[in-house]
């Protein structure tokens, strides 16, 4: 059975399309800007921050928009259906609104408002929340629990958030860099995204295409470090190669995680290297959207369906020279090219790492 994957929507600073996000990412404009004294200890910080948001309740808000714009690209009574489920990525939901408890009562705004039938699913593991999501869609899908499966994903940037990323040193004091041999950190960033996922190819009303595999791995080496040989991002790319029998040769194109620290960047360096896929063109995209958590993945791999849709990737925006001890293909300008097969890696805290493939139908 083939798992179809299409109907990606964006919300960021950016837009509020997918079309429009990636309009501006081909114009090489990014969402990052300089907000005053809301450090920790009142620092100027980066951020990619959605200006047109109302402050209260934001994270309902992006999801409620995000959900209802893929809607639209879709068959129309899908939602309502018993065999839809939604699944939410996020890792810190809504936090600044409710510490206790900040993603239950979204959970039910979500079910009252699109009058679904399950009760959505919350996936929350670090920055791989979004990349695991989809990859449990199509789980779901393929093992028959459902036949349609709404994955949305979104974060929000809060105190919480910020003051956390300070306390490990983490954020950049420009705007990030990934890859690049001056990068100092990441940008914080927030948005939603979203994609749907079906056996049913017919639901789609664009092109969509077929989602081949996704797997992930922990290596487990530290609580907020990567392991330094890139084990647990080579594990889950290599399996999900396996499982899928698919040749490394036959990736088009890598949309990596690539956040701009210097453990990060390197590790995936040498994990595309042991894999043999250094030279297959990559990019990060979070100089244009900075690190938007468990929105991330989702963010990523819908502008990736747009590069294919569009076939033309996209400039790795902030690189500008090598800053890995190994050589990996970098993007350095917008690149035209036919797309027919995609890899989508993610890695987060606590050793989490995911990846999937997504190919063009033939």
């Amino acid at each position: 059975m083939i798992t179809y994957i299409g109907s990606e929507n964006i919300i960021s600073p950016l837009g509020n399309s997918a079309q429009e996000n990636f309009k501006q990412v081909k114009n090489h404009v990014s969402g990052i800007s300089l907000f005053k004294g809301i450090g920790i200890n009142k620092e100027d910080i980066h951020l990619a921050k959605i200006s047109s948001l109302e402050d209260y309740n934001k994270f309902d808000q992006l999801l409620s928009n995000c959900i209802s714009s893929i809607l639209l690209d879709s068959e129309d009574d899908i939602i309502e259906s018993d065999d839809m489920l939604v699944i939410i990525s996020t890792t810190k939901a809504d936090i600044q609104e409710n510490l206790d408890a900040p993603i239950h009562s979204s959970v039910e705004k979500i079910k009252n408002e699109f009058q679904l039938k399950n009760s959505p699913l919350v996936i929350s593991n670090a920055c791989i929340s979004g990349v695991l999501a989809i990859n449990t869609a199509n789980n779901l899908i393929q093992n028959r629990f459902y036949k349609h499966v709404l994955v949305v994903g979104a974060d929000t940037i809060s105190d919480f958030v910020i003051y956390g990323f300070q306390s490990l040193y983490a954020i950049s004091e420009r705007p990030c860099q990934p890859f690049d041999k001056e990068r100092r950190g990441i940008t914080l960033g927030e948005g939603a995204g979203g994609v749907l996922l079906s056996s049913n190819r017919a639901i789609f009303k664009s092109e969509c295409f077929e989602f081949i595999e996704g797997t992930s791995s922990n290596d487990a080496n530290h609580i907020s470090g990567p392991s330094r040989t890139g084990e647990g991002l080579y594990r889950t790319v290599n399996n999900t190669l396996r499982i899928a029998n698919i040749s490394a040769t036959e990736i088009d194109y890598i949309s990596a995680h690539g956040t701009g620290t210097s453990f990060n960047d390197e590790m995936e360096s040498i994990a595309f290297s042991r894999l043999g896929i250094n030279n297959v063109p990559i990019n990060s995209l979070k100089g244009y959207f900075g690190h938007t958590l468990g929105a991330a993945g989702l963010i990523e791999s819908a502008i990736s369906l747009q590069s294919m849709r569009n076939n033309l990737l996209i400039k790795s925006l902030g690189y500008q020279s090598k800053g890995t001890s190994e050589e990996i293909n970098v993007l350095t300008e917008n690149l035209e090219k036919e797309i027919n097969t995609i890899l989508k890696t993610a890695s987060g805290f606590g050793g989490c790492n995911a990846s999937a493939i997504i190919r063009r139908i033939s």
